[in-house]
């Protein structure tokens, strides 16, 4: 039961992909990211008082690798919904799956056990295979290299994962564990803003205005699912369920946006979602012979 978290952490990681991808016409990045984090921050630590939940943490550096990877995965992640379409978005960043099972082939290769991951190395080429067949359709509107970045974001996704996991088994309540998410990620925008500078207020549209706050306690809300699904639920489920997220982005795709997705694009889209599906399965079969996923 714990494990449908997830799948209410995608609805409002998807319902958020729609409020940055109308912001993003008013609102540079680096805004985003900290118009983000600053209403997250409040949010949640409204709800830290409310629950009595102390600040204090005994893990800080965990919470700083945590933070670190989740900004770039975030900004990156940002990038790719304001220049692709929001499907096609979504499901680059649902690639953790498959980005968890090359890192294991990865340390497999480094422990000398490459024999032994064939399956989980077939399917990492499945999931690329996947991302080839969304990406060729968009190539001729100039749209490779906003490709590329929304990669990197399920990588940083992925890392992002591993850590929020690590994070549970150490017994880190998952609002703290979202608190110091969101300080880095408004320290982080702030940065970017004080370099680029912000966006004057009168050539804002009010559908970019009105997203600002939406945006932030919808993230708030996912993180705090997605971490409670990962910290209490089973894990080759919860990494199952994230999916969810692809289909409420494909509807919302349609219906807001009117983004037509070819039929070569649904058949990537599902080819990424079994191997992702696959990719889990694997992982945890071979977890066990596996060190370098602890590492």
């Amino acid at each position: 039961m714990q494990a449908l978290w997830m799948v209410l952490a995608s609805f409002f990681f998807a319902t958020m992909a729609v409020g940055i991808k109308v912001a993003a016409a008013s609102f540079s990045l680096p805004e985003l990211v900290f118009y983000r984090g600053v209403v997250s921050v409040i949010f949640m630590a409204l709800v830290l008082r409310a629950r009595r939940t102390p600040l204090a943490t005994k893990v800080p550096m965990m919470h700083a690798w945590r933070a670190a990877i989740g900004v770039f995965s975030l900004a990156t992640w940002f990038f790719a919904i304001a220049h692709l379409p929001l499907a096609t978005a979504m499901t680059l960043n649902y690639m953790s799956g498959v980005w968890v099972a090359a890192f294991v082939v990865g340390g497999a290769l480094l422990y000398g056990q490459s024999s032994r991951q064939g399956p989980l190395m077939a399917t990492v080429l499945a999931g690329f295979a996947g991302v080839v067949m969304m990406l060729r359709p968009t190539l001729d509107q100039n749209q490779l290299f906003a490709g590329l970045v929304g990669l990197l974001s399920g990588m940083g996704a992925a890392m992002a994962y591993l850590q929020v996991t690590a994070l549970g088994k150490v017994g880190e309540p998952e609002g703290r564990t979202v608190f110091y998410f969101s300080v880095s990620t408004a320290f982080a925008g702030l940065a970017g803003v004080l370099w680029s500078g912000f966006t004057p207020w009168d050539s804002v549209s009010w559908q970019a205005a009105v997203w600002l706050v939406p945006i932030g306690v919808l993230a708030s809300l996912g993180q705090w699912c997605m971490t409670r699904a990962y910290s209490r639920g089973a894990t080759l489920l919860v990494a199952n369920l994230q999916y969810a997220g692809i289909v409420f982005a494909a509807f919302y795709s349609l219906v807001l946006f009117d983004d037509p997705i070819t039929l070569l694009g649904w058949a990537g889209m599902a080819l990424i979602v079994a191997s992702g599906i696959a990719a889990t399965v694997l992982r945890t079969r071979a977890l066990p012979d596996t060190p370098a996923e602890e590492h």
